[in-house]
């Protein structure tokens, strides 16, 4: 697959290579960078992380990209901890401050019986839209989460899972994705939401 020119953003993430050999595997070539250039004349953005909010708003602050990334106009797709720091507030570690460009708080997955936090493994998708990123993907398949917090289903929720509650899977404003589970670890639908986020979004 040819295509645009993806920006994967150097924010630090462990998932950072995975991404990237997904992407790969598609035909795809992104550039890893913290370039605010690179970022804003990119085609589309990806923002990986893993770990905690705070750890991964000081990278992005420190690199000068929270600027950036407020200014992006491509198509952006935010991953695991990428799409939480999407949003205006994370309630982890006390209480983080986000990007903001995603209107809504990230709570903590409430422990309960036969309930595990952090929530780990395979899990469906249910409550699609009609939204580009999802074409293909039917209600029921199956995606590799890890996490504790989560964002509540909203308005801007497209797809849900549950795990002790209901819980966006994936989210959407406008030019803005973000995928709660690991595409680059969920096999064919992983590929699937990859390949749609290159070709079909935006058009």
């Amino acid at each position: 697959m040819s295509g645009p020119r993806i920006a994967l953003v150097d924010s630090g993430g462990t998932n950072i290579g995975s991404v990237t050999y997904a992407l790969e595997r598609l035909g795809a070539t992104a550039r890893l960078t913290s370039d605010p250039a690179d970022i804003l004349a990119a085609d589309r953005v990806i923002l990986p992380g893993v770990g905690a909010a705070a750890a991964g708003m000081r990278r992005l602050r420190e690199a000068g990209l929270v600027e950036t990334l407020h200014e992006v106009q491509a198509p952006l797709l935010g991953v695991c901890l990428g799409m939480q720091l999407l949003f205006d507030r994370s309630a982890e570690d006390g209480g983080v401050e986000a990007l903001g460009l995603i209107p809504g708080d990230v709570v903590a997955i409430p422990p309960a019986p036969g309930v595990r936090v952090p929530h780990m493994g395979w899990n469906a998708l249910e409550g699609l839209a009609d939204d580009p990123l999802l074409r293909g993907v039917a209600p029921g398949e199956r995606a590799y989460f890890v996490h504790s917090y989560a964002a509540p289903v909203g308005a801007r929720t497209v797809a849900t899972t549950t795990h002790g509650g209901v819980w966006s899977a994936v989210v959407r404003d406008g030019l803005r994705w973000g995928a709660q589970f690991h595409p680059e670890r969920s096999a064919a639908l992983g590929a699937r939401l990859l390949r749609n986020f290159i070709v079909e979004v935006g058009r």
